[in-house]
C-alpha cells in the first residue's frame, strides 16, 4: 500500500521539467503574497483579528494562517470537518520554528502547502490529458497550463484558503479514476475510504465526488453491502460526527461565551442611554410618587431598546452581505445559504465564465461581502469574445467525449457545483470564488475536441489554446500585481 502510495506522487523522468516549470511559477506567485504582506504577518504575537483587517484579496478568507500560527477550530467546522486537524502538525512545526526563531512563519508554512499542492494538481491534470484522453505532451500542457491561468484558479494557488487544497484532492481523485478505467479495474475500499476522508475533511461536499468516482469504476460493485457498509457509510458517519463533535467541543462554547459578551455589552449600553434619558427628565418628574418614577423609567428602557434594535435592523439592511444576498428558500440551518433570486443568467456569463477565467477591471478583486457589486461588467468586448470562444470550445470538447466515461465522471464533478451553486444558489453572489471546484473541468473536456482532430487541425486548436493561456496570464497576474503593490 505504501508503495503504491509513493507510486502516485513520484515524479517520472518525462515529468520533471514540466513540473519543475509549474513549481517555481507557483512559489513567484506565492512570493508576491508572501512579499505583500510579510511585514504585516511575521511578528510573533501578531493578533490574527488585526491582521484580518488589513489583509483582503476578493473573499478569500486567511484563516489558514490563524490556525498554523496559533491552532484553533478557525473553519467552519461542518463545511471543513477535518481540516483545522490537518492542520495541527503545520501548527506545531510553526510553534518550533517561533522558539527557534522568534518569528511567526506561519506564512511561508502556508505558502509551501499551497505551492505542493498546486503543483501537484498540475502534475495529476497534466497525466490525465495525456494518459487518460492520450494527447501528445505539448497538448496536454497547453491545455494545464491554460487550466491555471484562469484568474480564481491562478488566484487560489496563492491565497491561504482551502480551495488549492481541494483541488488537489479532486485531480487525484478523477486522475486514479481515470487510470482504474483504463486498466478496467475498480477503486478498491482502502482508496475509496482514504480518499473520502481526505476530500471531505477539506471541504465536505467534495466527498461526494469521491463516491461518484468509485462508482464508475465499481459499478454494480460499489452496491454491494459490506463495500457500502465500511467504504460509504462509515466514512461518512465517522467525518459528519467529528463536525458534530468538534463544534460541542471547541466551537459552540466560544459561541456561547461571545454571544454572553455581546448581550451584556448592549444591556450596558441601554442602562447607559436609559439613565441619561432619565437624567435629561429628572428635574420634570420631581416630587413625583415612586410608583410613577419607576413606571417612567421603564418606559424609557423599553424605548431605547426598540430604537437600539432598530438601529441594528437598519445597519444590517444596509450592509452589503445582506444587499448581496437573494432571498433564500428558507430559515433552516443550512437551507438559510440559498438563493433564490439572483440571476443564473448574470452567473454564468460574469462569475463562472466571467470573473472565474478573467478578472474584471473595476472593482479589482474586491469583496461581495465589503465593497463589491455580485455581478460587474467587462469594458472591453474582446473580454466576452475569449469567453464566448472557451465556453463553444468547452460544448464541442463535450460532444466529442460524449462516449467516455471518465468524461462523464469529470463532467459530474462540474455539474454537481453547478446544482450547488446554480441550482440552490449556494454562494452564487461569489461563485468565482470556488473556480478551482470546477474549473478545471472545461480543459479536460477540450482536450477530447484536441484527441478527436486531425494531426494539422490539432496543431491550429492547440495554437489557439496557447494564445488564450498567454492572455489569460499576462492579463490576471498584471491585475493582481496591480491590486497588491499599486
Amino acid at each position: 500500500m505504501l508503495k503504491s502510495v509513493i507510486d502516485i506522487f513520484r515524479v517520472r523522468r518525462e515529468e520533471r521539467w514540466g513540473v519543475l516549470a509549474a513549481c517555481m511559477v507557483f512559489v513567484a506567485l506565492n512570493a508576491l503574497n508572501v512579499v505583500r504582506y510579510w511585514s504585516a504577518f511575521s511578528v510573533d504575537g501578531m493578533s490574527f483579528r488585526k491582521f484580518i483587517k488589513g489583509w483582503h484579496l476578493s473573499g478569500f478568507d486567511p484563516i489558514t494562517y490563524a490556525v498554523i500560527s496559533d491552532w484553533q477550530i478557525g473553519y467552519n467546522i461542518y463545511r471543513h470537518p477535518l481540516l483545522p486537524y490537518f492542520m495541527w502538525p503545520l501548527s506545531m512545526l510553526n510553534k518550533g520554528l517561533k522558539a527557534l526563531t522568534g518569528m511567526d512563519c506561519a506564512i511561508l508554512i502556508t505558502a509551501a502547502l499551497l505551492v505542493f499542492c498546486a503543483t501537484y494538481a498540475f502534475l495529476f491534470l497534466w497525466r490525465i490529458k495525456k494518459d487518460v484522453v492520450g494527447l501528445a505532451r505539448g497538448e496536454a500542457y497547453t491545455l494545464t497550463v491554460l487550466t491555471f491561468g484562469m484568474a480564481y484558479v491562478m488566484l487560489a494557488t496563492m491565497v491561504p484558503d482551502h480551495f488549492v487544497m481541494s483541488m488537489f484532492c479532486l485531480t487525484l481523485t478523477l486522475w486514479l479514476c481515470g487510470e482504474k478505467l483504463k486498466r478496467g479495474s475498480a477503486m478498491n475500499m482502502w482508496q475509496t475510504i482514504g480518499m473520502f476522508l481526505l476530500t471531505a475533511g477539506i471541504s465536505l461536499n467534495n466527498g461526494l465526488k469521491v463516491f461518484l468516482a468509485a462508482l464508475v469504476t465499481r459499478r454494480w460493485r460499489f452496491f454491494r453491502p459490506l463495500y457500502l457498509l465500511l467504504a460509504v457509510l462509515l466514512p461518512a458517519a465517522l467525518v459528519w460526527g467529528s463536525a458534530r463533535w468538534s463544534y460541542k467541543e471547541f466551537v459552540w462554547p466560544k459561541e456561547t461565551a461571545s454571544m454572553e459578551r455581546a448581550k451584556k455589552k448592549r444591556a450596558q449600553q441601554e442602562d447607559r442611554l436609559t439613565r441619561a434619558a432619565w437624567l435629561a427628565e429628572q428635574t420634570a418628574w420631581a416630587g413625583k410618587d415612586s410608583t410613577a418614577i419607576l413606571e417612567r423609567q421603564q418606559q424609557l428602557r423599553d424605548s431605547v431598546k426598540k430604537k437600539q434594535e432598530e438601529r441594528r435592523e437598519r445597519r444590517k439592511r444596509l450592509s452589503a452581505a445582506y444587499k448581496h444576498s437573494g432571498k433564500p428558500m428558507a430559515q433552516g440551518e443550512f437551507l438559510r445559504w440559498t438563493d433564490m433570486t439572483t440571476s443564473r443568467w448574470d452567473a454564468v456569463v460574469e462569475s463562472i465564465f466571467g470573473e472565474g477565467v478573467m478578472l474584471h477591471e473595476d472593482y479589482l478583486l474586491g469583496d461581495v461581502l465589503v465593497n463589491r457589486p455580485v455581478f460587474v461588467r467587462y469594458h472591453n468586448w474582446g473580454n466576452y469574445i475569449v469567453e464566448a470562444v472557451l465556453f463553444t470550445l468547452f460544448l464541442l470538447g463535450i460532444w466529442c467525449g460524449r462516449r467516455r466515461h471518465f468524461l462523464w465522471t469529470a463532467m459530474s464533478f462540474f455539474l454537481m457545483d453547478m446544482l450547488l451553486h446554480l441550482g440552490l444558489g449556494f454562494g452564487i453572489n461569489e461563485l468565482f470564488i470556488m473556480s478551482a471546484h470546477y474549473l478545471f473541468v472545461v480543459p479536460i473536456a477540450m482536450a477530447y475536441l484536441v484527441a478527436s482532430l486531425s494531426a494539422r487541425w490539432r496543431k491550429r486548436l492547440t495554437y489557439l489554446v496557447g494564445i488564450i493561456a498567454a492572455y489569460l496570464w499576462i492579463w490576471n497576474v498584471a491585475l493582481t500585481v496591480e491590486y497588491l503593490f499599486y
